[in-house]
């Protein structure tokens, strides 16, 4: 990485964070994927990419819990030209069947085309990855809507098979094929369970918006998913458990190398009101700092990791804190890493 100032802001054009870094010096590789052709509320995840670039920029580069993350060096690849077009295409078919309440049989053309799109980002985003892991970088995912790290998470198992997911979110995802998607944002890790054994553990944290079939699957995993309620936790804090002590029992029951899936919905809404599920509860930024600094004090590595669901509003507010949740992604992957 060349040198510069980096107290000094950044330039207009910078790549991101303010770094002009190239993918062969870089630690980290970041992907992003600007397709969400399924989300079943509101839109705007394909534009979270773009917007954390520009969010980034305003990001200080000394991190008060992780140091000088930026010398390990963070480079952000250009997305796929293809991807956006066929967002749209599989985005205008999808809207008009979520208008309908979902998809019926009579409508199997049309989702088979949306299953193929959502199939042919997983095959781009699983290359992508692999090629990144096989360089001995730690890939990360930028979205889009919260079915477009599939291909990453299954590199990231087949790489390092038993691997544990460390997923925050507001939502469980645990939904068979919602509204008749396969490739669903809302069946994301329903799908990780089924097609990636290399996946040992599945811990969540922040749920509190799930269906009954959801909770069902949790019951049914015979421990391969542990699913932490917000409510559940917040009961706790008020009967006097500490937040470090429910960080630390959900972090102790992931193996050592994790991947972490981060919807920003986890977060408070107040910190991410344009996206296209709030719900209200979730973590403050503070409690998502804290629970990434856990995870690299119990010796977990972080083998890849997504932030999706980034939907920029008419300010910069969405795109300000997806900037820095995804530098404090970056800091955890460093740092348990060493």
């Amino acid at each position: 990485m060349a040198p510069f100032d980096p107290n000094a802001a950044a330039a207009p054009d910078s790549g991101i964070f303010g770094l002009s870094c190239p993918e062969q010096d870089a630690a980290i590789v970041l992907m992003p994927v600007p397709f969400a052709a399924t989300v079943s509320y509101g839109g705007g995840a394909e534009r979270g990419p773009e917007a954390i670039l520009a969010g980034s920029r305003q990001v200080d580069l000394f991190d008060v819990q992780f140091g000088r993350i930026y010398e390990r060096g963070i480079h952000l690849l250009a997305a796929d030209p293809a991807i956006l077009p066929s967002h749209a295409r599989a985005r205008a078919q999808a809207a008009a069947l979520i208008e309908r309440g979902g998809a019926t049989p009579a409508d199997a053309a049309a989702v088979a085309a949306i299953d193929a799109a959502g199939a042919h980002v997983n095959d781009l985003v699983h290359a992508t990855t692999r090629r990144l892991l096989a360089a001995g970088r730690i890939p990360g995912i930028l979205g889009g809507d919260h079915s477009v790290p599939f291909g990453a998470i299954r590199a990231c198992a087949e790489r390092h098979p038993g691997l544990g997911i460390l997923h925050v979110d507001a939502h469980a995802d645990l939904r068979v094929a919602y509204e008749g998607f396969r490739w669903s944002h809302a069946s994301i890790m329903d799908n990780v369970l089924r097609e990636v054994p290399g996946v040992a553990r599945l811990v969540q944290v922040g749920i509190r918006d799930l269906c009954e079939q959801e909770h069902d699957a949790v019951q049914r995993s015979a421990g391969r998913v542990v699913t932490h309620y917000d409510l559940e936790w917040q009961r706790r804090r008020f009967e006097g458990a500490t937040f470090d002590a429910l960080c630390r029992e959900a972090i102790d029951a992931l193996p050592r190398d994790v991947y972490v899936s981060f919807d920003i919905d986890g977060l408070d809404p107040a910190l991410c009101p344009h996206t296209g599920t709030p719900v209200p509860g979730g973590m403050s930024f503070a409690e998502v700092a804290h629970l990434l600094r856990t995870l690299v004090e119990r010796g977990r590595r972080v083998v890849g990791f997504d932030l999706v669901e980034v939907a920029p509003g008419a300010d910069e507010w969405d795109a300000n804190v997806g900037a820095r949740v995804l530098y404090k992604l970056c800091g955890a992957a460093l740092h348990s890493a060493t």
